[in-house]
């Protein structure tokens, strides 16, 4: 039978083994690529409670602000990193949190002490290195070559992957100047990928408008997702050997059938309309189908060519571009493009995609024809093979043999093709425009 006095210190040691229990919550990953990310907002604040379910913080990643929710109940015992906390490190520690109940007056402590830690458990490889190296043969010994080819004269060693170092030695970049993001500080290939060397130059020289009065300028930070599309894009322009190809499309039976089908559709549903973008989703995924080289990726040592068109569709928001995916667009009718178009856009803008929505395409569009854009070329968004650039539909005079009059007026749309030679070819791009291009003359074929 257990006494009074038992139960009473029995309760005391459980409460103190609890007001203990303060842990460390850490930066979660949102997709499998993200390396670092944002703090966009805390949900809970110091000293609140939270239950299993609540959303602690929004997370700014390279594309998306995304909600990560409690796994338990517990406590919000101290915030390390505030609000708008730009470049945060996949598993480095933003928060500590405990149980309901808990002492949570230790919790600084206890961030002190995580933060300690930190250099200690980052110097630990290169201690390593820096071992002592063999004491030199005695003078009596016979003389033997030394091996100075395998230890550095001097520096520590750079630890990087086989990828990262051979990428490195392909475009001059000194592994030296790179902070590796890998583990145990390990350089990897999205570090080589992210590597711009002029921007340490361009943040030491003096802007040339430096005498220009505050007032009369803004400055607005560089968000992940802007950082990211400019590296991105940058490499892409650089290493891909980009070409184009336009063609001249008549949209005048792409209009009628639009028409046609909105004033059916608008009977049910007053926001059920096709766009011509919805058109023009179709007809890629069937032109793809036809020509399914166009549908393909550079991987390095092998292309892979895709049995499904995910088609990318390139939305502008706030923060920048982003790019929803419709996936499977060929098994799709023009119905539920258009219905899942809007709905991806709208999340799009309202920073709302998940990593699932937005990665993995296979050929991507870029509409600018509702801004009044006639033509222009698209930068291909790696490691895809061609993205298509669509512009406005402008009335155009045609020669019309049959005609009194040996003229008429068509409806007329640019559009060009940008491809990787190293993937497509001109004749299959040729070949693929070609098929797009018959596609959207005669849309009833892709409805059959």
């Amino acid at each position: 039978m257990v006494s009074p006095v038992a139960r009473i210190l029995s309760r005391h040691l459980h409460a103190s083994a609890r007001r203990n229990a303060l842990a460390a919550f850490n930066m979660p990953a949102m997709s499998p690529t993200m390396t670092e990310g944002g703090i966009a907002s805390w949900k809970k604040k110091e000293g609140e409670t939270f239950a299993a379910g609540d959303v602690l913080l929004e997370i700014e990643t390279d594309k998306a602000t995304i909600d990560v929710e409690a796994q338990d109940d517990g406590i919000m015992a101290k915030i390390i990193a505030n609000d708008g906390a730009k470049g945060v490190k996949v598993g480095s520690t933003i928060a500590v949190i405990g149980e309901e109940g808990d002492d949570i007056s230790g919790a600084s402590a206890f961030a002190d002490k995580i933060a300690s830690e930190g250099p200690k458990e980052e110097s630990a490889p290169p201690k390593a290195e820096t071992s002592a190296p063999p004491p030199p043969p005695p003078p009596s010994s016979a003389p033997k070559p030394a091996p100075k080819a395998d230890i550095p004269a001097a520096g520590p060693r750079i630890f990087a992957s086989p990828i990262a170092k051979k990428l490195a030695l392909e475009r001059g970049i000194p592994l030296a100047k790179i902070k590796g993001t890998g583990p145990d500080g390990r350089i990897i290939l999205e570090d080589i990928n992210n590597y711009q060397p002029s921007a340490a130059a361009a943040s030491q020289t003096p802007a040339p408008a430096a005498d220009i009065p505050a007032s009369d300028y803004v400055d607005t930070p560089v968000s992940n997702m802007r950082r990211v599309i400019g590296s991105r894009l940058t490499q892409s322009k650089q290493e891909l050997p980009h070409y184009y190809v336009t063609v001249d499309i008549s949209m005048d039976k792409v209009m009628k059938l639009r028409e046609v089908f909105n004033k059916t559709l608008t009977e049910k549903d007053k926001n059920a309309k096709l766009s011509v973008n919805d058109f023009i989703v179709k007809a890629v995924a069937c032109a793809l189908a036809d020509v399914p080289e166009a549908n393909s990726a550079w991987l390095g040592e092998v292309i892979r060519t895709y049995k499904k068109a995910d088609i990318s569709v390139a939305v502008a928001t706030p923060s920048g571009l982003i790019t929803p995916i419709i996936k499977d667009a060929g098994s799709k009718g023009l119905a539920s493009i258009s219905s899942e178009a809007k709905s991806l856009a709208k999340k799009a803008r309202d920073g709302k995609l998940a990593p699932a929505e937005y990665q993995g395409g296979t050929f991507t569009i870029s509409n600018l024809g509702m801004f009044g854009v006639s033509h222009f070329t698209a930068i291909i968004n790696p490691p895809q093979s061609c993205i298509l650039a669509v512009g406005s539909t402008t009335p155009t005079l045609v020669p019309a043999p049959e005609e009194e009059r040996g003229y008429k007026t068509v409806q007329i749309m640019k559009a060009t093709l940008s491809s990787d030679h190293r993937t497509v070819d001109g004749a299959i791009a040729a070949r693929w425009m070609s098929a797009f291009k018959g596609y959207l003359e005669n849309p009833l074929t892709f409805m059959l």
